[in-house]
C-alpha cells in the first residue's frame, strides 16, 4: 500500500508490502470471507518502523520463552461517545449523571449505555474466532469493557487488535464514536485502560508465587520507561 497516505514512508518511495500473519472470519461480509491481520515491511524486507509486531514475534518464538507458555488475558476498556458533541453516551449535553456506583455491570435504561454495541462487539468476535471471554459495563456511565484471553503469546495481541477493529467498525455501524482514550472525562470519574493479566508454566507451578514476586521487582526497576512507552495520556 501507499505509506506516504499514513505517513509510514517517504513519497519519493512509498510503497509498503504486507505480511500476513493471522486470519479471522469476516463478521461482516459472512461466506468465505476473511479478515488478516498483517505486519508491515519495506520492499527490502525491513519491518516499518511502526510494526511493532515483528519484534514481539521474534521474542515469542525464542525457544526458552516459548516453552514458558507464556499467558496473556487482555481486559480492554472504552468508552463511547455521542458522535455530535464529542459527550460520553448515555450523558446529558454539557451535563453529568448522577455519581459513579450503580453503573458497573448495571442494568436498566437509567444505568446502562451502549449494551446493544458490546453484545454486538461479542457476537462479531466469536463468530471471526476471537479468543473473547467476557464483557461488561464499566464503573462510568457509557464505559464498557470486554475480555480477550488467555491467549498464548503473539496470539493475544492478533486477537485483541482483531477485536479492536471489529469494535470500530460496529461503532461505526452504529453512529456512535468510540475512543480508547485513558481519561476521556476529567476529574472523579473513571479512567479507562487495558489491563493485562500474565503469567509464564513456572509462575502456574507449584512455588510460582516466588517466581511472580521476582518478576515484579524487575518490572519497577523499569516502570517509567515502560509507561512511557503504553501510548498518549498514560
Amino acid at each position: 500500500y501507499d505509506g506516504s497516505s499514513t505517513g509510514q514512508a517517504p513519497g519519493e518511495d512509498s510503497e509498503v508490502i504486507l505480511y500476513p500473519q493471522a486470519i479471522f472470519k469476516d463478521p461482516f461480509r459472512g461466506g468465505n470471507n476473511i479478515l488478516v491481520i498483517c505486519d508491515a515491511y519495506t520492499p527490502a524486507g525491513e519491518p516499518i518502523p511502526t510494526n511493532k509486531r515483528h519484534k514481539a514475534a521474534e521474542i515469542f518464538s525464542n525457544p526458552k520463552v516459548a516453552s514458558e507458555v507464556p499467558w496473556f488475558g487482555i481486559e480492554q476498556e472504552y468508552t463511547l461517545l455521542q458522535p455530535n458533541v464529542q459527550w460520553p453516551l448515555g450523558w446529558p449535553v454539557g451535563a453529568y449523571p448522577g455519581p459513579q456506583g450503580p453503573y458497573y455491570c448495571g442494568v436498566g435504561a437509567d444505568k446502562s449505555f451502549g449494551r446493544d454495541i458490546s453484545d454486538a462487539h461479542y457476537k462479531a468476535c466469536l463468530y471471526a474466532g476471537i479468543n473473547i471471554s467476557g464483557t461488561n459495563g464499566e464503573v462510568m456511565p457509557g464505559q464498557w469493557e470486554f475480555q480477550v484471553g488467555p491467549s498464548v503469546g503473539i496470539e493475544a495481541g492478533d486477537h485483541i487488535w482483531c477485536a479492536r477493529y471489529l469494535l470500530e467498525r460496529i461503532t461505526e455501524q452504529a453512529g456512535v464514536v468510540l475512543t480508547l482514550d485513558p481519561k476521556p472525562i476529567e476529574g472523579d470519574w473513571n479512567g479507562a485502560g487495558c489491563h493485562t493479566n500474565y503469567s509464564t508454566k513456572t509462575m502456574r507451578e507449584d512455588g510460582g508465587f516466588e517466581v511472580i514476586k521476582k518478576a515484579i521487582l524487575n518490572l519497577s526497576l523499569r516502570h517509567k520507561e515502560h509507561i512511557s512507552a503504553y501510548g498518549e495520556g498514560n
